[in-house]
């Protein structure tokens, strides 16, 4: 039997030797002097040896309890030093499986999936936030107190929607986690009632015709970056999403064929949009090719031309123009084509929401509505640059035009109507024409 006294007596020899203590269990002097613990045993007829740990750190009883445990296993006819083996796999399997490397592998299913990089780049910032607090916990044992310990650290710096979307991203990372059975339960979905509710904030829009008129002439008197003007000229005519237009790229444009195409990974809804461009359009980008038509985007960052403009640009030059946020936003030209569009009253507003690049709301409504509109939405945009250009002249007019319009049905009878086009083109809803008289 050994005694502490006795280990810490041997002194190394230029060979390996060997103290034992009984039943197996021995203890081996290296020649650099460590000492370790092992266990001789039979298993299935074969000699094997059993490495028990290192010396200080096992200690006499410690390594006596270990002989036993592995004496124990032998008895049920398991091999110790393979359950050893399966020890540590599980233990690296346990590692790899914390809550961070859980939500690593769903952010890069999502790139394969095609989502948006500023999607990702959002959901990477909320994850950012949790992994401190998080991140290093078997995703299996994260508790929803501590989920909504992550919760409340945003909300409690008034950042109510930012806390909304981070339980959403947290309970998809832990449903990812279910579905590749990595944990059992999602613990983030009973969470949806403990955080506050974000009010729900409209973006400022301009869409008083007056308003506009004076916001368009404001916009020609811009006295900043030209590329700048020109994203802030063709945002009210193409009334796309600020990222699509800031991030366009020539070679998505045929302008002989006067057509945007938006591929389904550019897209929010990630469906491909294409979008009709007027005659005015059509003059501001020849505009713009003549100083940007060498780069890969329309809108080239001013110190990488590599990239796009900055996000914020066009919202910046809102600001230089007088226009708060609280009075007009980049985003707000979508609400102010959508609203006066729609006030026209010439259009289907199925039309206009697929010019918006709406997705329905009603998965049944968009199994039946599955039409582009593409003809009525290409006079459409035509007729919403006459419009606007008659905005900027005037400032005046309250109404889609001021012209009257002569609307005619199958059996000839005219309505009185208002337009500002000089064409003719079929109404939404049926065969009817109309055209100035």
């Amino acid at each position: 039997m050994l005694s502490h006294l006795r280990i810490s007596a041997a002194k190394p020899a230029p060979k390996p030797f060997n103290l034992s203590d009984g039943q197996g269990l021995f203890l081996t002097v290296q020649p650099n002097g460590s000492k370790l613990w092992k266990l001789s045993f039979r298993h299935l007829g074969k000699q094997k040896t059993l490495h028990l740990g290192r010396w200080p750190d096992v200690g006499l009883a410690d390594a006596r309890e270990r002989r036993d445990e592995a004496r124990r296993k032998i008895a049920a006819g398991l091999d110790p030093a393979i359950e050893k083996i399966r020890s540590r796999i599980a233990a690296k399997v346990a590692a790899a499986n914390t809550f961070k490397e859980v939500a690593e592998e769903w952010v890069q299913k999502c790139e394969r999936e095609g989502r948006a990089e500023i999607t990702l780049s959002k959901i990477r910032w909320l994850l950012g936030i949790a992994y401190p607090m998080i991140g290093n916990l078997p995703v299996a044992e994260v508790t929803p107190q501590e989920v909504l310990a992550v919760l409340r650290k945003v909300e409690s710096n008034g950042r109510y929607e930012s806390a909304r979307r981070m339980r959403s991203v947290l309970s998809r990372v832990f449903r990812y986690g279910v579905a590749t059975v990595r944990c059992q339960k999602d613990v983030a979905s009973d969470l949806r009632g403990a955080i506050a509710t974000p009010r729900v904030r409209h973006l400022a829009a301009i869409t008083n015709p007056i308003q506009v008129g004076a916001l368009l002439r404001a916009i020609d008197g811009y006295e900043g970056q030209l590329i700048t003007l020109m994203a802030l000229k063709l945002s009210p005519h193409l009334f796309v999403r600020p990222g699509e237009l800031r991030q366009a790229q020539w070679s998505e444009f045929d302008c002989g064929n006067a057509v945007w195409y938006l591929s389904a990974e550019r897209m929010k809804m990630r469906r491909p949009h294409r979008v009709p461009l007027s005659r005015q359009v059509l003059k501001l980008i020849e505009e713009l090719r003549e100083h940007t038509g060498h780069q890969d985007y329309l809108f080239p960052c001013m110190g990488n031309p590599k990239r796009p403009m900055s996000e914020n640009a066009v919202n910046q030059a809102l600001r230089r123009l007088g226009y708060s946020q609280q009075e007009m936003t980049a985003h707000g030209f979508r609400a102010m084509a959508a609203t006066l569009l729609n006030e026209m009253g010439l259009w289907n507003p199925d039309a206009i929401e697929k010019q918006l690049a709406h997705l329905d709301a009603s998965a049944v409504r968009r199994a039946y509505t599955r039409g582009e509109y593409w003809d009525e939405r290409v006079h459409m945009m035509q007729h919403w640059c006459d419009y606007l250009d008659r905005l900027r002249e005037s400032g005046k007019s309250g109404r889609p035009g001021v012209g009257t319009a002569r609307i005619c049905g199958e059996d000839g009878m005219r309505l009185s109507s208002h337009a500002d086009n000089n064409n003719s083109y079929p109404l939404h809803g049926g065969s009817m024409m109309f055209d100035l008289t």
